[in-house]
């Protein structure tokens, strides 16, 4: 046996009542995991035969782990925060006030306990903008999901508004974690135009296309956004001036899309850009509703995410997959704009593509086994018709039905329990600290 048929051999066999692939269900399915974590075959349990493999039999439905694709998470600290207050204004007076305070030691704490509330319901990989990076990774590492996380960069925060050398710390950053076959990825995470200049962003963009990394930035999340940007920016939009300065020739994730044009849209859509669309955050904090059909039309990749915890208030990223296809069609007043399976795909593989992983969100060969179990059997999925089954696990689903995660074929989730962070340990560090940031 060669060394590259020893690692496809698969090592593990979950068994369940049902496999989610792609918009399909395969009844009475299985799923073959190697020694890399990742999936070797798919399909019903009577047709892949014999196996040496440890067979689990697992039962329930088993689907691709959930993808945020746009997240803060150590914002588990000011959970709730400054709420009714528009966002330039929950920022100034209701958030930043006390992440201001936040240690390297807090945000790790915050990333904790938020990773293990992601496992819990069923989210296997988080796109992170945040400051404290190393503290980030270090948690993630702990917890074993999976990891976008593009280092914070804040005009705001620099003195005299200059980045003095953030950007040669991230580009190090990149040299030192990134390992996508080992669960972290490393981006640039710029705040946004209103924050950072044209020139600011095009060093970002050259830096970032030189390591083929991922640009990660708010855009266009409220009118007041846009139109302060336009006023500031001889009249040009954030997304025609991204596009001035070549930054779209990279790999480009924007945060929110709400208020962009027609016009933006076909622009991001001809780069193959992406958008991270977070509906109850945006709803939450007064800023509108994303015009996500429109976007899917013109071509743009576009995953959900929750945002930071402090506009949402949790990461239960099946909350957002329900409300994504009821706010299109509600948008446009047609009961076709989003169907459930275009739903799911933007809480899954959709997502993954959006931060950059092309080997995540689905359950077939060669993709990581990022998978989570539902618990079918419970009043919700009632009377469980087949022609029915992918439209009630998006409206009907909930992160309560989540029983048992993997990530790349490794439990860190058995029975609703957290198998890689001590969940009270982490709630008590986080209610010690959110306490003494306030």
């Amino acid at each position: 046996m060669t060394e590259e048929q020893a690692e496809a051999r698969p090592v593990t066999r979950l068994v369940g009542d049902a496999i989610l692939v792609g918009s399909d269900f395969i009844d009475h399915g299985a799923i073959d995991i190697a020694a890399d974590g990742r999936i070797v075959t798919v399909g019903p349990e009577a047709d892949l035969g014999p196996t040496d493999a440890s067979v689990e039999r697992v039962g329930g439905l088993l689907m691709p782990g959930l993808v945020n694709a746009h997240a803060h998470t150590p914002m588990t600290l000011v959970r709730s925060a400054g709420d009714g207050l528009p966002l330039q204004q929950w920022l100034t007076d209701g958030v930043w006030p006390r992440e201001g305070k936040m240690s390297s030691d807090d945000a790790e704490w915050g990333m904790r306990l938020g990773s293990a509330e992601m496992l819990l319901a069923g989210v296997t990989t988080t796109c992170e903008m945040y400051l404290h990076e190393d503290a980030v990774v270090s948690a993630v590492r702990a917890a074993g999901n999976r990891l976008v996380v593009t280092p914070g960069i804040i005009a705001a925060l620099a003195p005299n508004g200059k980045l003095d050398g953030r950007i040669d710390e991230i580009v190090a950053f990149h040299a030192a974690h990134h390992a996508p076959a080992d669960r972290v990825s490393v981006g640039f995470g710029p705040h946004s135009l209103y924050d950072l200049s044209p020139e600011q962003l095009t060093e970002v963009g050259d830096r970032a296309r030189e390591l083929d990394a991922l640009v990660h930035i708010h855009l266009e999340e409220t009118k007041t956004e846009r139109d302060d940007v336009i006023g500031k920016w001889t009249g040009r939009s954030a997304t025609e001036l991204m596009a001035d300065i070549g930054l779209l020739d990279g790999r480009v994730l924007g945060a929110h899309g709400v208020w962009l044009s027609d016009s933006d849209q076909r622009l991001l859509g001809e780069a193959g850009a992406a958008i991270a669309h977070c509906p109850v955050s945006n709803l939450k904090l007064g800023s509108g509703i994303a015009p996500v059909a429109s976007m899917l039309a013109n071509g743009i990749t576009v995953g959900i995410g929750t945002d930071g915890v402090a506009s949402n208030d949790d990461l239960d990223l099946w909350e957002e997959l329900k409300l994504a296809p009821l706010l299109a069609r509600g948008r446009d007043l047609d009961a076709q704009a989003m169907s459930a399976a275009t739903a799911l795909e933007l809480g899954t593989v959709g997502a993954a593509r959006a931060i950059g992983l092309d080997d995540v969100g689905l359950l077939e060969p060669g993709y990581h086994a990022d998978i989570i179990r539902i618990d079918t059997d419970q009043p919700a999925f009632t009377p469980g018709i087949d022609a029915d089954r992918l439209t009630s696990l998006v409206f009907a689903g909930s992160a309560r039905f989540v029983t048992d995660v993997w990530v790349a074929g490794q439990p860190v989730v058995a029975d609703r329990a957290c198998l890689t962070v001590d969940v009270d340990e982490a709630m008590a560090e986080a209610r010690t600290r959110g306490h003494r940031l306030l």
